[in-house]
């Protein structure tokens, strides 16, 4: 083996020594961070900690402190455990039920699966808005036509998409889900509300109809999701078994529809329009003050996860005036911490800090900002300061000129700032590029003047720590095949943000449709965990690889995972390297996708994931390593 590059004893006595062992309740570990309890959390001690060299970030979740090391976590936890005695100390339960967490969580676990869908809309819509100013002519084909009802299309059904993934997410039948879902953009009830609109009285239950329209929705196929997972539990329970795939769907229909038509729709309706007329009218008395807020602030929100709660309210936004001011602030935060990510990227020495804030600011030009926040800008904080600086300076300098986005973009990014443009309001998308200007400059000078908080010696040590070197040559333009069968996810749609930043290294995400996990090339198996719900492996050609089943399944304690190699043992391409039960991980309320991450990434000029949104089976090539 090639000489270790950390000092796993040193790094556990810096752990315990910023923490105190006097503050610990109980300590574990899953595949890649050292999980910890803390009766009392020291105010500095996630910022010394995420300074160590060997940590790549520290997360606090679900009371849990989480120290993210990586695949050598258990060598830190061996050292650990010798300077802490785990027997001794006082088991905490921890359960986070906290309403905020969890409204943030659902967010979150609906949205993110289909994002990209909306983004991908939301470009389109842009590149029209572009070929309509350079050729007026074009607007009025048919050509035009059919691609403007394709990018409207995910918008106009958003109802639809949010019932596929709110039923996962609540646990409920997903066609029951899509049926009601499906009522509610129905052209019929669409009729029904324009009739409303129009002063005519439509009574249900001899009560009136509101004219609230559900195309483009939110909170009404949310909420109505949410609690039509109770509902089918109720009426299953009662109802016998010769009837109940009939008249389950039948029960949940005639009460659900309803009662969001009536209820729910008009009252969610007024909630998100309520918060949205206060975010404008706070634009529209004091337009700096609102700028400097989502300018300033808006990363701080994405690290924190609330990010996904302003959905609605932009929402609410296009659908009552057609245009919306949030996102065009939002567009010049997001730049400018890509901005300065790309300040990074010019003052670094070592060659791997580079290529990492180089990737980082290449995705976040695409409105993906994780690599970048976790990845560089939060890791060495300065970076992280100046983007928000640059930011909130560049939204107020913007706010002047009232900008608007009048086309969503769902990953608002530099990419996306022509939905500003507007014939009527040429200031518009004036006025955003002005602040997008001063945000790029200001974020990529701050980085430049006063450095990001590292000098060289320290930056080639944290470049040589991103990974130990492996013991063997590295073989370069080599693919490699499926470890489980399932279908393949882009690693930023796993909802957990250090997976799915990249920060443990470039990869996919797998959601499983067997149970078993086979060597995907000939090798050695470099880690196991006492949880036994993931696996380090290396390749003969270098490549050293991650397999961790499913999320927070470390909680199980190897319950439903069954190892059938062990650490050091050789193996060859295609044996069966381990089991496990899905239906004892989802009865546990866990989320199954197994995310598979090169783990010396770095080592690599690039790690191009292949097949992803597809089936995969048996030798289906999942990347090619360059």
């Amino acid at each position: 083996m090639a000489e270790k590059v950390r000092d796993y004893k040193k790094l556990a006595q810096e752990i315990v020594t910023i923490i105190g062992q006097e503050n610990i309740s109980s300590a574990g570990h899953c595949a890649t961070r050292l999980r910890l309890v803390l009766t009392k959390t020291p105010a500095d001690a996630k910022e010394k900690i995420s300074e160590l060299p060997g940590v790549i970030t520290v997360v606090e979740k679900g009371g849990q402190f989480q120290v993210v090391i990586g695949p050598h976590v258990v060598d830190v936890f061996n050292e650990f455990k010798q300077l802490v005695d785990l027997d001794s100390l006082a088991k905490v339960e921890v359960e986070d039920k906290s309403i905020v967490n969890r409204v943030i969580a659902t967010m979150s676990a609906v949205f993110a699966p289909f994002i990209y869908i909306l983004a991908a809309a939301g470009i389109l819509q842009g590149l029209l808005i572009l070929s309509k100013l350079a050729f007026p002519a074009f607007a009025t084909t048919g050509t035009y036509q059919v691609f403007d009802l394709i990018s409207w299309a995910p918008f106009t059904f958003l109802p639809l998409f949010i019932a596929v993934t709110a039923s996962k997410h609540f646990k409920t039948n997903v066609y029951i889900a899509l049926a009601c879902c499906a009522a509610l953009v129905s052209p019929s009830l669409t009729e029904l509300t324009q009739q409303v609109a129009s002063g005519k009285t439509v009574e249900l239950f001899s009560l009136p109809l509101s004219q609230t329209t559900y195309t483009s929705s939110v909170l009404p196929p949310l909420i109505l999701v949410w609690l039509l997972s109770y509902l089918e539990r109720f009426v299953e329970k009662r109802l016998p078994g010769v009837v109940k795939q009939l008249l389950t769907p039948l029960f949940c229909l005639v009460i659900m529809v309803p009662v969001t038509l009536l209820v729910l729709g008009p009252a969610s309706a007024v909630f998100a329009a309520g918060i949205a007329n206060g975010y404008n009218w706070l634009v529209e008395v004091a337009p700096p003050l609102a700028a400097l807020i989502i300018g300033g602030f808006w990363q701080i929100f994405v690290i924190f996860g609330v990010h996904w709660g302003i959905t609605p309210v932009v929402m609410a936004n296009f659908d009552m005036y057609g245009r919306d001011s949030f996102q065009a602030f939002q567009t010049i935060a997001v730049t400018a911490q890509v901005a300065a990510t790309l300040g990074v990227f010019l003052k670094a020495n070592s060659k791997e800090l580079k290529n990492i804030s180089l990737s980082a600011f290449i995705t976040g030009l695409f409105g993906i900002t994780e690599p970048a926040i976790y990845g560089v800008t939060l890791r060495f904080k300065r970076p992280f300061i100046y983007g928000c600086i640059a930011g909130g300076l560049g939204a107020v300098v913007a706010s002047f000129f009232k900008p608007f986005y009048f086309a969503y973009a769902g990953l608002p990014s530099i990419l996306t700032s022509v939905n500003a443009i507007n014939e009527k309001m040429p200031l518009s998308f004036i006025g955003l590029l002005i602040g997008l200007g001063v945000a790029i400059v200001t974020a990529v000078l701050l980085t430049l003047i006063f450095g990001f908080g590292e000098d060289e010696a320290k930056d080639e040590k944290l470049a040589a720590d991103v990974a130990d070197k492996p013991a063997v040559a590295l073989t370069k333009n080599v693919k490699v095949t499926t470890p489980l069968e399932g279908e393949v996810l882009p690693l930023s749609e796993v909802p957990d943000a250090v997976f799915a930043s990249g920060a443990m290294g470039e990869g996919i995400a797998i959601m499983p449709s067997d149970n078993k996990i086979y060597a995907p090339f000939d090798g050695q198996v470099i880690m196991e965990t006492s949880s036994k719900h993931a696996l380090g492996l290396q390749a003969k050609n270098g490549i050293e690889l991650l397999i961790h089943v499913g999320l927070e399944t470390v909680e199980l304690n190897g319950a439903p995972f069954t190892y059938h190699v062990s650490e050091g043992q050789t193996f060859k391409k295609g044996e069966l390297l381990m089991e496990f039960d899905r239906d004892a991980i989802k009865k546990a309320g866990l989320s199954l996708i197994t995310p598979v991450i090169v783990t010396n990434s770095a080592d690599y000029t690039q790690v191009v994931p292949e097949n992803e949104h597809q089936q995969i089976v048996n030798e289906t090539v999942i990347f090619q390593i360059n």
